[in-house]
């Protein structure tokens, strides 16, 4: 099985300050197995994805079932939203940077859009 196919299978794990964080010198390779429009920020632990709606109910629903994904996965995005716009941000704060969690957050949220 590919780790793609692994992600678009799994669900996450329960953090507990046991999961590592992916090296740094393995971000590339999990960057290329979500979206392209997810960006890294400079410090390597957070991954950002912008997403823009025709009005702010289609941003509510997007919202409400980003809620209800990452309930069911207990992982959850930082999320900005207003008017006809969402940005999410995952990292794993227990870890202190990017998880294969995260990783398989964004492939969900990459289903939802």
């Amino acid at each position: 099985m590919t780790k793609e196919l692994n992600l678009n299978e799994a669900h996450c794990e329960a953090c507990n300050g046991l999961v590592d964080c992916i090296e740094a010198t393995e971000l590339a390779e999990w960057m290329a197995l979500i979206d392209d429009n997810w960006q890294l920020n400079d410090d390597n632990d957070t991954i950002t994805r912008s997403y823009k709606f025709k009005n702010f109910a289609k941003t509510m629903f997007f919202v409400n079932a980003l809620a209800h994904m990452a309930d069911q996965e207990r992982h959850h995005p930082d999320v900005t939203f207003g008017y006809n716009y969402c940005q999410v941000s995952y990292t794993t704060h227990e870890a202190g940077g990017l998880t294969r969690n995260d990783f398989i957050c964004a492939k969900k949220v990459d289903t939802m859009s």
